[in-house]
């Protein structure tokens, strides 16, 4: 049985909570889902902290990345990269975008990706890069117009991930977990290979044979299973888990209550003698 909009929103919100607490993401970066029902609608965040986000924080947008309902809170300044990915890849359900600390030495000499280890294959042998000062000149490196997200969407094309030049990686996915796999292990890949060009210039990568095996454990084995409930366990131990459901019910009605009662001002009637 397919999942209720409100569980697909909580399970969204909780992966945005779990790439922040594998340290993925910090107070910037978002994950964002494509509607379940609607495949001209995506949801993302409010401006917030990824760790901090709730279902009550998503945004409802089309993919001109226009909220569907004008919100009352600040919004991304780069969801355009979800609302054009989600235009040219309709096979795409979910993305993520981040600084992980792990890639940054890769971006900023522009050295290839290429994965060390099995579960590394999930982001493929050399993504391509995309370089936003050669199509818009300078600026302060964040794709904030439609042009920049198109831009951004073609030059991944097919791939799962881009790698974008001296800021960060935008990482897709089939489901919202896929993406969260993708994006923790090509991370933790990262990082290795970093490591290993350190010991010395010989990087003993995966083969494109074996690359393409292992880059499916995630979907066709237990392995997203396995690693969504061990991440959703160590964000409820570092205190970041979600309310239940009947808690969080309870807090928005409290609020409600506790919320200032609009009165009418009603004038008084003339009493008669």
């Amino acid at each position: 049985m397919a999942p209720s909009l409100a569980e697909a929103l909580r399970e969204l919100a909780l992966a945005n909570r779990i790439v922040a607490n594998e340290g993925v993401l910090d107070a910037f970066g978002h994950v964002s889902m494509r509607h379940p029902d609607n495949p001209n609608r995506y949801f993302l965040s409010r401006s917030r902290a990824p760790q901090l986000v709730g279902p009550e924080d998503l945004i409802e947008y089309d993919l001109d990345s226009q909220p569907i309902k004008p919100p009352s809170v600040s919004q991304y300044s780069e969801r355009v990269i979800h609302g054009e990915i989600y235009k040219a890849r309709p096979d795409v359900m979910s993305v993520c975008h981040h600084h992980s600390p792990a890639f940054m030495p890769l971006l900023a000499t522009r050295t290839d990706y290429v994965p060390v280890f099995h579960l590394g294959a999930v982001g493929g042998i050399k993504p391509p890069y995309w370089d936003q000062k050669d199509e818009f000149g300078d600026t302060n490196m964040l794709v904030v117009k439609p042009e920049e997200g198109a831009s951004l969407a073609r030059a991944l094309g097919q791939h799962w991930m881009v790698l974008m030049n001296r800021h960060g990686v935008t990482a897709v996915g089939t489901t919202v977990g896929d993406c969260v796999f993708r994006t923790i292990y090509s991370d933790r890949n990262a990082a290795y290979q970093v490591q290993a060009m350190g010991i010395g210039d010989k990087i003993d990568a995966l083969s494109p044979g074996e690359t393409e095996i292992s880059s499916k454990i995630g979907t066709s084995t237990t392995g997203l299973v396995r690693a969504w409930e061990y991440w959703a366990m160590r964000v409820e131990r570092a205190g970041g888990g979600l309310p239940p459901v009947k808690a969080a019910a309870r807090t928005k009605l409290a609020a409600k209550r506790a919320a200032p009662v609009k009165t009418k001002n009603v004038k008084a009637k003339k009493k008669r003698c």
